[in-house]
Formats: structure tokens, C-alpha cells, sequence
């Protein structure tokens, strides 16, 4: 599992680590039941505190996209297809609202940005 931080990003650390472990689970790369490190091994691997550690991985567990087993460890927690598809349903909002603010603000005609987005969507 591969994460990379930024230190100028404006998103904390240990939102930069919630982000992209679950894109790795949406993509498939991290699979229903495969193991996460220990909030310490994974503190230790990216150079960040066991706190940051801790919090990203109960944003992740708070948001049901991981499981702890006391004892046994931290797992992807087994997801089902209404859940991901809410969840990208989510991107997809933040990412036309941030383009539909870009539009406006270049004065891009309403017609003109679904052109856009037809053409996107049928490529």
C-alpha cells in the first residue's frame, strides 16, 4: 500500500491518508478482507504520529470503509455496490459543482458546458 504525503497540500496529513486508502478500496486495489498495517507500523512507514495514524483510520472505520478486530487487527470492511456507488455519486457532485463554478465564472453558457459534458461522457 502505497500513500504519499504532501507537506504544502492544504489538507491535513491525516485526511491525505484517509483519501487515498479509500481510492485504493473504490479502484479495487485494496480488497473486501485484506489487511491495513497497525496504526503504528502505518505511523512508522509514513513518518507521521501514531495519533494522525489513529485518526485517519477512524475517519476510515467512522465512514465504513474499514473494520478493526481487537486483537486480530485492521481489515477493508466488505462493501457493497449501493455503498460505493453512493460514494461516487459523492465525487461526482464536488467535481461538477467546483466546474460548473469555473463555467460560470468564464461566463460559458449553460448549453455550451453540456456540449462539453456530452462530449466527455460519450468519448
Amino acid at each position: 500500500m502505497e500513500i504519499l504525503l504532501s507537506n504544502s497540500s492544504d489538507e491535513p496529513i491525516y485526511e491525505q491518508i484517509t483519501s487515498q486508502i479509500k481510492a485504493m478500496i473504490m479502484k479495487g486495489s485494496l480488497k473486501s478482507g485484506d489487511t491495513l498495517p497497525s496504526m503504528r507500523k502505518l505511523a512508522k512507514e509514513l513518518h507521521v504520529s501514531v495519533i494522525t495514524a489513529q485518526r485517519a483510520y477512524e475517519e476510515l472505520q467512522r465512514d465504513g470503509f474499514i473494520d478493526t478486530v481487537a486483537g486480530k487487527g485492521t481489515f477493508v470492511a466488505a462493501q457493497n455496490r449501493e455503498f460505493i456507488r453512493e460514494e461516487n455519486l459523492r465525487i461526482i457532485e464536488q467535481n461538477l459543482e467546483k466546474t460548473v463554478k469555473l463555467a460560470r465564472e468564464n461566463d460559458l453558457a449553460l448549453e455550451e458546458l453540456i456540449k462539453l459534458v456530452t462530449l466527455f461522457y460519450e468519448e
